[in-house]
């Protein structure tokens, strides 16, 4: 497997002599302590605090400060010393790389679907988790030695789910994955991911906007839908991309947040849960039939800016439980192919269909609170109507503007002021009663 050192620091003498590093393109506005951090792991901050206070570390034949940032092509001067000798540093050590069996060199050859310089994109197999943990040995961290067995060890920048297939950006190098994880953490890379779900939506394109929390109890390992303070802002856009009758569907997904097991969570508690996806769809999450009883959710396509200025579009195929089950339901994969919106912003057709299946949940909403006004007796009719308060908005969205009155589409349907005094009735068609003589005033009362 070929390695690239482009990025790689050029060291002009041994560690017995003072040392010369040039700046490379991957390390360009990078503090200095950050610099050692990645190159010299060992040598620990009290260290390099000290170097540049005495002016034994120069840049440029400059004194330079922790703190100060470097270009490319600078030169850096490294005082000499044998940095592993007590007192000299008290940083950890470069951890000692674990050698990959030869199953493990091949996997990590096998799944890769684009490298170059500063990245790394990988067909990540369902069942392999990305990182370690308890119980959890084999995983994708684990196979980054393969990349680099000699240079710095790439990084991942972002996670999949253990039983979630597909697309998996990794940086190359310290100085990309700074970059990558910026595109990520300020929502600048687009992902779309292919899942097959249980029943059918009522609208075949729109948004899920529920807010998240770690479900209590579980130690972080579950999600669940939280509307109070607690709950985390998530958005999932989705498209029905085909269905087989009302039992399933296939969907095109992509997450606007990233939340934990934000796709998951979401399909769930609209009543569409993955198929095979048990953790939070229970037995509603799997098809009868010769359907795998596998997670079907697979990161389809990543689409990020490259440090170098290009943008990076890699494709996913899909893995064979999930290609088998598009094909017994009838599904032709090149009917999914779709280029997504990267600004994320929703169409006028998309708002459309939210604001129809808003006002639909409005509707069953309102009929059930009809049904239990219904069960516990008549409204009360004598309550005293309440004053409206101006700039404050009626049911069904008419607004009371202060000193107007009603406005919007319902003032039409107000009720007609009562006539002044000596104004004449509107005809009706029929003989006014009679008005019943009033008794005289200061008469008698009647018994």
């Amino acid at each position: 497997m070929s390695n690239d050192n482009t990025n790689k620091p050029r060291q002009h003498q041994s560690a017995d002599t003072v040392r010369q590093f040039t700046v490379g393109p991957d390390d360009n506005d990078i503090r200095l302590d950050r610099w050692f951090k990645r190159h010299l792991p060992q040598v620990g901050f009290a260290t390099i605090s000290r170097w540049a206070r005495t002016g034994q570390i120069r840049v440029d034949g400059k004194r330079s400060a922790p703190e100060d940032r470097l270009t490319t092509g600078q030169v850096l001067r490294v005082p000499p010393g044998d940095t592993h000798a007590p007192g000299a540093g008290t940083g950890k050590g470069a951890k000692a790389r674990k050698p990959l069996t030869d199953a493990q060199l091949e996997l990590a050859d096998r799944i890769v679907l684009h490298r170059d310089p500063s990245a790394i994109v990988i067909n990540k197999p369902p069942g392999l988790a990305t990182q370690g943990g308890s119980g959890t040995f084999e995983h994708v961290d684990g196979l980054l030695d393969a990349y680099a067995p000699d240079g710095p060890r790439p990084r991942l920048v972002h996670r999949l789910d253990k039983d979630t297939s597909g697309a998996l950006l990794v940086a190359a190098t310290p100085g990309s994955a700074a970059y990558f994880s910026k595109r990520f953490s300020s929502r600048q890379a687009t992902k779309i991911y292919w899942a097959l779900v249980t029943g059918v939506p009522s609208i075949d394109e729109g948004l899920i906007d529920l807010p998240l929390a770690k479900q209590p109890g579980t130690g972080g390992e579950k999600m669940m839908v939280d509307h109070s303070e607690q709950g985390q802002p998530s958005k999932s856009r989705y498209r029905v991309i085909d269905r087989a009758g009302n039992s399933a569907c296939w969907m095109e997904l992509q997450p606007l947040t990233g939340r934990t097991h934000q796709l998951r969570v979401h399909l769930a508690a609209i009543g569409h849960p993955i198929v095979g996806d048990g953790k939070y769809g229970g037995q509603d999450a799997f098809l009868t039939g010769s359907i795998s009883r596998k997670m079907h959710l697979h990161a389809r396509r990543i689409i990020i800016d490259h440090p170098d200025g290009t943008p990076l579009d890699v494709t996913a195929p899909l893995p064979e439980h999930f290609a088998a089950s598009l094909a017994q339901l009838g599904f032709n994969e090149d009917d999914g192919e779709y280029i997504p919106d990267p600004s994320g912003e929703l169409t006028r057709d998309e708002e459309k269909s939210i604001a129809k299946a808003h006002a639909k949940q409005y509707r069953k909403e309102r009929r059930g609170e009809r049904r239990g006004r219904a069960e516990n007796g008549r409204a009360r009719t004598d309550a005293k109507p309440r004053k409206p308060v101006p700039g404050k908005a009626r049911p069904g969205g008419v607004k009371i503007a202060k000193g107007k009155g009603v406005t919007g589409p319902k003032a039409a349907a107000a009720k007609p002021a009562a006539p002044r005094s000596g104004a004449s009735r509107p005809a009706t068609g029929k003989p006014a009663a009679p008005r019943k003589p009033s008794a005289p005033r200061g008469g008698p009362k009647s018994r």
